[in-house]
């Protein structure tokens, strides 16, 4: 069933279980997720004549949030499948020297695999805390913290993506795969420190 039909309780017994996936990199993709729903709700109480200035701005932010949620529940099925096909290629025979060396080339493809859906949820973080920056000057103020609410899930999203690629880049063989993958963990410190930039902001806000 995929996650997106699955009843919470029941995805979460599953992460809790003694199970290779779900894990971090499904949870990682959800972060992100929900970080894009808090910003399509804040977008949709952000509409009528009070706001009647920004609704193309506003239109345009829930069209893009929606898009990424849905993108990023893909992204926690791809990352499940990808960390079973890391746990089958372990498991695959090594009684010879032949065997030993194809399991070794089958995990790194599998490492490889695992490592790339977590390379696309920084992205969509990245473009969660985007909309996150737009909306919290123009969203309506009754929900203004679930922007900051979207942007700490972003940020959680970034921060577990890059650590779970950066376990995986020590079993890459593909030189060119890891430089590239290595560029995309850069991004997240940006996406971390903008986010927080955005709760700072919210905090401010209602402090005032």
């Amino acid at each position: 069933m995929p996650i997106s039909d699955e009843k919470l309780g029941d995805f979460l017994r599953r992460l809790a279980d003694r199970v290779p996936a779900p894990g971090g990199g499904t949870a990682a993709a959800l972060h992100a997720a929900q970080g894009a729903a808090l910003l399509g709700m804040v977008a949709r109480y952000t509409t009528g004549e009070r706001y009647a200035e920004h609704q193309v701005t506003i239109g345009r932010i829930i069209t893009e949030v929606d898009e990424l949620r849905g993108i990023a529940l893909r992204l926690a099925e791809a990352d499940a499948d990808a960390f079973t096909a890391v746990i089958d290629a372990y498991q695959l025979p090594k009684s010879t020297e032949q065997e030993r060396a194809a399991r070794s080339e089958v995990i790194a493809r599998a490492m490889a695999g695992a490592a790339w859906p977590q390379a696309q949820v920084i992205s969509v973080a990245g473009m969660v805390v985007d909309l996150a920056q737009a909306l919290v000057a123009i969203g309506n103020p009754s929900v203004i913290t679930d922007v900051a609410a979207a942007a700490e899930a972003a940020r959680a999203a970034a921060a577990t993506a890059r650590v779970n690629i950066e376990i995986n880049l020590a079993g890459i063989a593909d030189e060119h795969a890891s430089l590239d993958l290595i560029a995309e963990t850069g991004k997240a410190d940006d996406i971390i420190a903008r986010a927080g930039q955005v709760t700072a902001t919210v905090r401010e806000r209602i402090r005032a």
